[in-house]
This record gives C-alpha cells, sequence and structure tokens, in this order.
C-alpha cells in the first residue's frame, strides 16, 4: 500500500482532489479534522492548549473556542508554533494507526494544510501539491467563508509558499481554471494504483 501525500495553501482546492478520490475508493485521511476531534476529545492535549492559548480556547460546553484561538495564534507567529508543536504528535500517531487498518486498498490519501510545515509528507511515498493563484484562492475563501480579504492574507502568510512547497512535491494538480482538475487527478490515481501493483 502506497501512502500519498496532498496539500495546497488555502483555497488551493485539495479537498475538491480529495473528494474525487474518495469517490473511486480510495480511503482519505484529513488531518485537519483529525486534529480538530484529538483537541476536543484527548484530555492531556485539551490541558496543554489552554496552558499555552488560554482556559478561553474551550467553551463552556467543551467544545472548541474556535474564535479565540484563531485571534490568538493568527495575531501571533511563536502562539501557533507552539499550538501546532502540541496538536502534531497525536494527529501522526493517528495518522500511523489508521495506516495500519487499511489493508485491502492499493493507495491511501494524507490529507494536510500543512503537510510540509508539520513534517509529516516524510512519512508519505509521494506528495502531490495543488497550486492556484493567491488572488484565486482569496476569492474562494472569501465566497466559502465569509472571511474578510485581510483574515485571508493573515492566515496564507502563516503557512509556506508554493515556492518553497514545490521543490518537496512529486506531483503538482494546477487547480487555475485554465486546465481541468479531474483528469490530472484520474490520471495520478491510475499511475498510483499501477505503481502499487509493480511492488
Amino acid at each position: 500500500m502506497l501512502k500519498i501525500g496532498i496539500t495546497g495553501g488555502i483555497g488551493s482546492g485539495k479537498t475538491t482532489i480529495c473528494n474525487f478520490f474518495s469517490l473511486l475508493g480510495v480511503p482519505i485521511f484529513n488531518a485537519d479534522q483529525e486534529a480538530k476531534w484529538l483537541m476536543q476529545h484527548t484530555q492531556k492535549l485539551i490541558e496543554d492548549i489552554q496552558q499555552v492559548i488560554g482556559q478561553k480556547s474551550y467553551n463552556n460546553d467543551g467544545s472548541i473556542n474556535r474564535k479565540h484561538i484563531a485571534q490568538i495564534v493568527f495575531n501571533n507567529v511563536d502562539k501557533l508554533k507552539q499550538l501546532n508543536q502540541l496538536v502534531h504528535p497525536f494527529v501522526l500517531e493517528h495518522y500511523n494507526e489508521w495506516c495500519s487498518k487499511q489493508t485491502h486498498t492499493s493507495f491511501i490519501v494524507h490529507e494536510s494544510a500543512l503537510l510540509y510545515e508539520s513534517g509529516f509528507w516524510k512519512h508519505n511515498d509521494y506528495n502531490i501539491l495543488v497550486q492556484a493563484p493567491q488572488a484565486l484562492r482569496i476569492k474562494r475563501i472569501i465566497k466559502r467563508d465569509g472571511l474578510s480579504k485581510h483574515e485571508i492574507e493573515k492566515r496564507i502568510a502563516q503557512q509556506w509558499t508554493d515556492k518553497q512547497k514545490v521543490n518537496l512535491a512529486d506531483y503538482v494538480i494546477k487547480n487555475d481554471e485554465t486546465v481541468l482538475v479531474l483528469p490530472q487527478a484520474l490520471k495520478l490515481y491510475k499511475e498510483f494504483y499501477n505503481l502499487n501493483q509493480k511492488q
């Protein structure tokens, strides 16, 4: 079984690619969703986050106070780094456990916004970068999430640039609305299936 990482800046469309792979029967590990689940269900992590980001990181009902955390970490690089250092080891442990259970598939996909920043890419056989121009990404996020351009730019600034990522990527999918995306994804699906058959 091959392990395939997929990443891209916020608004690049990596989730669209993952949804397509999922329709073809490929198991998807969504690191961002797993991180959110772990942040709400792992007592040690909850305590550590409250210590670093503050007691207001969680609401009275135990749910994550996303607004408070976002306000802190997207305005303080050190706090964002500390938060990631707390969460990533738990996510990696979950990923490894999850992979061990995927026994009847040619390959799996590990979707992560911070695939390179976290070092997760090193645990995969191949990694895909989904690329889109920043102006297009901002337009998509405004439409999808209702965030302001300034808020989005602050979040983009916290991630590696595509120039930094592309040197570590084995494959690139262009999602700039000048070429069709799904044929690019289908080509990679066939390639990964064939690579696994040769192993």
